[in-house]
């Protein structure tokens, strides 16, 4: 049971890791003219932080989006490794 618990966190870890990383790569790929297409994407989260004021220590809440074309790829050649391993 521990085996398949260590299996999950591993397979968590590389979707994460192909989702930096292609994430990275798709920004650096909108520089070039023929990649263009693999910065494209959708940003979604919120738009402004909320923000919470307890007089004694005030707590910023923040969370954004933004995933391209180049870390969905990344996502699924993370999948593709983790299950040929």
């Amino acid at each position: 049971m521990a085996t398949r618990e260590k299996n999950i966190w591993i397979l968590i870890l590389f979707i994460l890791c192909g989702l930096v990383i292609g994430g990275l790569l798709g920004e650096l790929a909108s520089k070039v003219d023929f990649l263009w297409w693999l910065s494209y994407g959708e940003e979604f989260g919120l738009a402004e932080p909320i923000i919470l004021n307890l007089q004694v220590i005030t707590i910023t809440f923040g969370l954004m989006f933004k995933i391209n074309i180049s870390s969905i790829i990344g996502m699924i050649l993370a999948i593709f490794i983790y299950k040929k391993i």
